[in-house]
């Protein structure tokens, strides 16, 4: 990648609000408390999934890598943005934007897969239980897992690599809290439509798709959750699902509005909420929701503290 095209520009300035000071300090304090949740709840999920004997199974190696992937991408644009906001200087490097682009979105990518790995997870649990254990086998799973890293950073690298060999002509000015496509695109001085519609085949294949089967797999589960007799084990069905659903849910239909519409027609301060919901508040709210609607989770947590208070 010829990165070396506009690596005269040594540092990005970061505009985020700067037009509104008023924000700064209301920012800073849901950024700041946004990233303590996240880095206790996920943290939490890894250390209870782990110690827990009882959790050894594939939904919770699964839940444990959507935990590690979500602290990953949440510090890769937090902590640069809290310290920006207490700076009058808000910038970044070039070496910064580009580790920075490369990470969000090889995170990213990686989440959308695996999220669609793990509805097709719930799908053998509901609709074919008997064969769960050979389908869903341990190097499956590692397999599976293994395959969503490495597509998302091959995607991550052809996407980053698009971005930044657009000719910017000096343009230093993002305006976003952090480096990403949509906002990097505004900088170029070049025609950037035959970049934004191989940016867009790109997003179409990781985030149309993995959303599709999620669906497609939910549409079987539903079906078979509707011919369980008993009403508890149906109210269990949707409510190990459920909670799966609602980070879907708020994960894709944040993300597909970012990167399946032009930049040019993404409202500037709207496309920046969006970016902060998706990137920042949904790893935060996953292990809330995770958590929360899963009882083996509660009960797991309470047996690992009781484990760690009577050591």
């Amino acid at each position: 990648m010829n990165w070396a095209n506009e690596s005269s520009t040594r540092e990005f300035i970061l505009l985020g609000f700067s037009n509104r000071p008023w924000l700064q300090m209301p920012l800073f304090v849901l950024l700041l408390i946004s990233y303590t949740f996240t880095i206790f709840g996920n943290v939490s999920i890894m250390m209870v999934c782990i110690l827990d004997p009882k959790l050894h199974t594939p939904m919770y190696f699964f839940l444990t890598n959507l935990s590690i992937l979500d602290l990953c991408y949440t510090t890769s644009t937090v902590p640069h943005m809290l310290t920006n906001i207490c700076r009058n200087k808000k910038t970044i490097s070039y070496g910064g934007c580009v580790a920075q682009l490369i990470i969000f979105l090889a995170l990213g990518a990686t989440e959308c897969l695996l999220l669609a790995v793990m509805s097709f997870d719930r799908y053998v649990a509901v609709c074919k239980p008997l064969h769960y254990v050979v389908i869903m086998n341990h190097w499956f799973c590692v397999r599976v897992v293994a395959f969503s890293w490495f597509t998302g950073f091959g995607n991550s690298v052809l996407q980053s690599s698009l971005t930044l060999n657009m000719p910017r002509c000096g343009r230093q000015e993002v305006d976003h809290f952090f480096c990403e496509v949509p906002a990097l695109l505004k900088l170029s001085c070049a025609d950037t439509k035959p970049i934004e519609s191989e940016l867009f085949f790109f997003s179409v294949l990781i985030l149309l798709i993995p959303v599709t089967l999620i669906l497609i797999s939910y549409g079987f589960i539903a079906q078979a959750v509707l011919r369980i007799r008993s009403a508890e084990g149906r109210q269990k069905a949707f409510g190990t699902c459920g909670s799966h659903m609602v980070v879907v849910a708020l994960f894709f239909g944040t993300a597909i509005y970012m990167y399946l519409q032009p930049p040019s027609s993404t409202s500037k301060d709207w496309g920046k909420m969006v970016s902060l919901f998706y990137g920042i508040i949904t790893p935060m709210l996953n292990p809330l929701i995770y958590s929360l609607r899963n009882k083996d989770m509660k009960e797991a947590f309470k047996r690992v503290m009781k484990k760690i208070f009577f050591l």
